[in-house]
Protein backbone atom coordinates (compact mmCIF):
# COMPACT_ATOMS: atom_id res chain seq x y z
CA UNK A 1 0.00 0.00 0.00
CA UNK A 2 1.40 3.38 -0.39
CA UNK A 3 1.12 5.56 2.36
CA UNK A 4 0.92 8.58 0.76
CA UNK A 5 -1.89 7.86 -2.03
CA UNK A 6 -3.45 6.33 0.77
CA UNK A 7 -4.00 9.11 2.13
CA UNK A 8 -4.17 11.57 -0.54
CA UNK A 9 -7.40 9.55 -1.58
CA UNK A 10 -9.10 9.99 2.21
CA UNK A 11 -8.13 14.04 1.97
CA UNK A 12 -9.54 14.08 -1.87
CA UNK A 13 -10.10 11.32 -4.10
CA UNK A 14 -9.63 13.52 -7.01
CA UNK A 15 -5.79 13.17 -6.54
CA UNK A 16 -5.48 9.81 -7.43
CA UNK A 17 -8.14 9.79 -9.93
CA UNK A 18 -7.23 9.08 -13.81
CA UNK A 19 -10.40 9.89 -15.89
CA UNK A 20 -11.15 7.77 -18.89
CA UNK A 21 -12.30 9.23 -22.38
CA UNK A 22 -11.85 5.66 -24.51
CA UNK A 23 -15.41 5.08 -25.67
CA UNK A 24 -15.30 5.38 -29.66
CA UNK A 25 -19.32 6.64 -30.00
CA UNK A 26 -18.32 10.13 -27.92
CA UNK A 27 -18.26 13.12 -29.88
CA UNK A 28 -16.16 16.70 -29.66
CA UNK A 29 -19.13 17.95 -27.00
CA UNK A 30 -18.89 15.57 -24.52
CA UNK A 31 -14.92 15.78 -24.64
CA UNK A 32 -15.29 19.19 -23.60
CA UNK A 33 -17.59 18.57 -21.23
CA UNK A 34 -15.32 15.53 -19.64
CA UNK A 35 -12.23 17.77 -20.12
CA UNK A 36 -14.36 20.97 -18.11
CA UNK A 37 -15.44 18.60 -15.30
CA UNK A 38 -12.10 16.83 -15.11
CA UNK A 39 -10.39 20.18 -14.31
CA UNK A 40 -12.81 21.52 -12.02
CA UNK A 41 -12.71 18.31 -9.92
CA UNK A 42 -8.82 18.12 -9.97
CA UNK A 43 -8.20 14.92 -11.22
CA UNK A 44 -4.62 13.64 -11.26
CA UNK A 45 -4.96 12.80 -15.19
CA UNK A 46 -7.25 12.36 -18.00
CA UNK A 47 -6.53 9.13 -20.11
CA UNK A 48 -7.63 9.29 -23.98
CA UNK A 49 -6.92 7.99 -27.33
CA UNK A 50 -4.97 9.80 -30.17
CA UNK A 51 -8.34 10.99 -32.40
CA UNK A 52 -8.96 13.19 -28.84
CA UNK A 53 -5.80 14.54 -27.72
CA UNK A 54 -5.11 17.62 -29.54
CA UNK A 55 -8.69 18.52 -28.35
CA UNK A 56 -8.46 17.60 -25.03
CA UNK A 57 -5.22 19.81 -24.63
CA UNK A 58 -6.62 22.23 -25.53
CA UNK A 59 -9.29 22.31 -23.77
CA UNK A 60 -7.73 20.98 -20.26
CA UNK A 61 -4.85 24.00 -21.14
CA UNK A 62 -1.23 23.98 -20.96
CA UNK A 63 -0.95 24.68 -17.20
CA UNK A 64 -3.77 22.25 -15.91
CA UNK A 65 -2.86 20.16 -13.17
CA UNK A 66 -5.10 17.48 -14.47
CA UNK A 67 -2.54 15.52 -16.94
CA UNK A 68 -2.90 14.03 -20.20
CA UNK A 69 -2.57 10.66 -20.85
CA UNK A 70 -2.43 8.91 -24.71
CA UNK A 71 -3.38 5.19 -24.91
CA UNK A 72 -0.73 3.57 -27.67
CA UNK A 73 -1.14 0.84 -29.31
CA UNK A 74 -4.64 0.24 -27.45
CA UNK A 75 -6.24 -2.21 -26.72
CA UNK A 76 -4.29 -5.27 -27.58
CA UNK A 77 -0.88 -3.90 -29.19
CA UNK A 78 -1.01 -5.73 -32.02
CA UNK A 79 1.39 -3.14 -34.32
CA UNK A 80 4.72 -3.43 -34.52
CA UNK A 81 7.08 -0.94 -32.55
CA UNK A 82 7.78 0.93 -35.42
CA UNK A 83 4.38 1.87 -35.53
CA UNK A 84 3.81 2.11 -31.48
CA UNK A 85 6.88 4.76 -31.65
CA UNK A 86 4.92 6.81 -34.43
CA UNK A 87 1.82 6.53 -32.27
CA UNK A 88 3.77 7.68 -28.88
CA UNK A 89 5.52 10.33 -31.26
CA UNK A 90 2.44 11.72 -32.24
CA UNK A 91 0.87 11.80 -28.93
CA UNK A 92 4.05 13.78 -27.62
CA UNK A 93 3.33 16.28 -30.22
CA UNK A 94 0.15 16.55 -29.03
CA UNK A 95 0.60 17.44 -25.89
CA UNK A 96 0.61 14.39 -24.26
CA UNK A 97 2.10 13.74 -20.87
CA UNK A 98 2.46 10.57 -20.22
CA UNK A 99 1.87 7.29 -22.21
CA UNK A 100 -0.02 3.82 -21.00
CA UNK A 101 1.60 1.28 -23.23
CA UNK A 102 0.13 -1.77 -24.61
CA UNK A 103 3.05 -4.07 -24.88
CA UNK A 104 4.17 -6.97 -26.99
CA UNK A 105 2.34 -9.87 -25.31
CA UNK A 106 3.13 -11.97 -27.70
CA UNK A 107 7.22 -11.54 -27.23
CA UNK A 108 6.90 -12.18 -23.66
CA UNK A 109 4.52 -15.29 -23.94
CA UNK A 110 6.97 -16.91 -26.36
CA UNK A 111 9.66 -15.63 -23.41
CA UNK A 112 11.36 -13.49 -25.44
CA UNK A 113 11.87 -10.88 -22.63
CA UNK A 114 14.60 -8.83 -24.95
CA UNK A 115 12.37 -8.38 -27.17
CA UNK A 116 10.03 -7.66 -24.85
CA UNK A 117 11.70 -4.98 -23.14
CA UNK A 118 13.12 -3.23 -25.74
CA UNK A 119 9.93 -1.88 -27.43
CA UNK A 120 9.50 -0.38 -24.00
CA UNK A 121 12.61 0.88 -23.54
CA UNK A 122 12.75 2.69 -27.34
CA UNK A 123 9.79 4.19 -26.07
CA UNK A 124 10.43 5.33 -22.84
CA UNK A 125 13.74 6.88 -24.25
CA UNK A 126 10.83 9.80 -26.29
CA UNK A 127 11.16 11.48 -23.26
CA UNK A 128 7.92 11.32 -21.13
CA UNK A 129 7.12 8.70 -18.75
CA UNK A 130 5.15 5.46 -19.63
CA UNK A 131 2.81 3.56 -17.88
CA UNK A 132 2.71 -0.53 -19.00
CA UNK A 133 -0.51 -1.85 -19.49
CA UNK A 134 -0.59 -5.57 -18.06
CA UNK A 135 -3.12 -7.69 -19.44
CA UNK A 136 -6.12 -8.54 -16.07
CA UNK A 137 -7.29 -11.55 -18.02
CA UNK A 138 -4.18 -13.14 -18.92
CA UNK A 139 -0.92 -11.94 -17.18
CA UNK A 140 -2.19 -12.04 -13.79
CA UNK A 141 -2.84 -15.67 -13.56
CA UNK A 142 0.41 -16.14 -15.95
CA UNK A 143 3.96 -17.19 -14.22
CA UNK A 144 5.78 -14.79 -16.57
CA UNK A 145 4.15 -11.93 -14.50
CA UNK A 146 6.69 -11.02 -12.49
CA UNK A 147 9.43 -11.68 -15.18
CA UNK A 148 7.29 -8.99 -17.04
CA UNK A 149 7.08 -6.46 -14.26
CA UNK A 150 11.20 -6.80 -13.73
CA UNK A 151 11.57 -6.52 -17.70
CA UNK A 152 9.12 -3.37 -17.64
CA UNK A 153 10.53 -1.32 -14.81
CA UNK A 154 14.39 -2.44 -16.24
CA UNK A 155 13.50 -1.36 -19.84
CA UNK A 156 12.50 2.41 -18.13
CA UNK A 157 8.81 2.40 -17.50
CA UNK A 158 7.91 3.85 -14.69
CA UNK A 159 4.40 2.65 -13.71
CA UNK A 160 2.16 0.09 -14.96
CA UNK A 161 -1.68 0.01 -15.46
CA UNK A 162 -3.53 -3.59 -14.27
CA UNK A 163 -6.13 -4.21 -16.27
CA UNK A 164 -7.18 -2.11 -19.67
CA UNK A 165 -11.05 -2.13 -18.58
CA UNK A 166 -11.70 -5.62 -20.45
CA UNK A 167 -13.19 -8.68 -18.65
CA UNK A 168 -13.70 -9.27 -15.09
CA UNK A 169 -13.20 -6.49 -13.18
CA UNK A 170 -9.75 -6.43 -11.03
CA UNK A 171 -9.70 -7.36 -7.79
CA UNK A 172 -7.78 -6.22 -4.48
CA UNK A 173 -6.31 -9.42 -4.31
CA UNK A 174 -4.82 -8.95 -7.81
CA UNK A 175 -3.55 -5.57 -6.85
CA UNK A 176 -2.34 -6.51 -4.09
CA UNK A 177 -0.48 -9.33 -5.87
CA UNK A 178 1.27 -7.15 -7.89
CA UNK A 179 2.26 -4.24 -5.64
CA UNK A 180 4.22 -7.18 -3.97
CA UNK A 181 6.28 -7.99 -6.91
CA UNK A 182 7.12 -4.42 -7.86
CA UNK A 183 7.87 -3.02 -4.13
CA UNK A 184 7.70 0.74 -4.51
CA UNK A 185 9.79 0.69 -8.11
CA UNK A 186 7.23 2.42 -9.70
CA UNK A 187 3.80 3.62 -10.10
CA UNK A 188 0.51 1.35 -10.50
CA UNK A 189 -3.21 2.39 -11.60
CA UNK A 190 -6.15 -0.01 -11.74
CA UNK A 191 -8.32 -0.53 -14.04
CA UNK A 192 -11.62 -1.74 -14.67
CA UNK A 193 -15.08 -2.47 -12.80
CA UNK A 194 -14.45 0.61 -10.67
CA UNK A 195 -17.51 2.23 -10.10
CA UNK A 196 -17.78 3.97 -6.16
CA UNK A 197 -15.99 5.49 -3.74
CA UNK A 198 -15.66 2.38 -1.18
CA UNK A 199 -14.08 0.35 -4.84
CA UNK A 200 -11.30 2.95 -4.76
CA UNK A 201 -10.35 3.08 -1.36
CA UNK A 202 -9.74 -0.63 -0.91
CA UNK A 203 -7.68 -0.82 -4.49
CA UNK A 204 -5.61 1.77 -2.92
CA UNK A 205 -5.61 0.22 -0.07
CA UNK A 206 -4.45 -3.04 -1.89
CA UNK A 207 -1.29 -1.17 -3.21
CA UNK A 208 -2.46 0.68 -5.98
CA UNK A 209 -0.95 4.29 -6.50
CA UNK A 210 -3.56 5.59 -8.84
CA UNK A 211 -6.82 4.49 -10.32
CA UNK A 212 -8.24 4.65 -14.26
CA UNK A 213 -12.25 4.93 -14.34
CA UNK A 214 -14.97 6.35 -16.62
CA UNK A 215 -16.90 6.84 -12.95
CA UNK A 216 -14.37 9.35 -11.62
CA UNK A 217 -17.21 12.13 -11.10
CA UNK A 218 -19.33 9.75 -9.50
CA UNK A 219 -16.90 8.75 -6.98
CA UNK A 220 -16.00 12.10 -6.50
CA UNK A 221 -19.17 13.34 -5.78
CA UNK A 222 -20.07 10.16 -3.79
CA UNK A 223 -17.04 11.39 -1.58
CA UNK A 224 -18.11 15.01 -0.77
CA UNK A 225 -21.44 14.02 -0.01
CA UNK A 226 -19.89 12.03 2.72
CA UNK A 227 -18.51 15.09 4.19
Amino acid sequence: MSKNSLEQAHANISNVIYQAVLNPHFDQEMLVQICDASKRNGFAGLCTSLSFLASARERLGIQSATKLISVIAFPFGFIPTFNKLKEAEYAIENGAEELDLVPNYLALKEGNVELFGDEINQISELGIPVRVIIDANTLLNSSKLALAIDALIDAGATGIQIGNGFGPSITNNQTNHVAKIVKNRCSIKTVGGIKTLGQAIEIIEAGSTYIGTSFGFEIAQEQKRKE
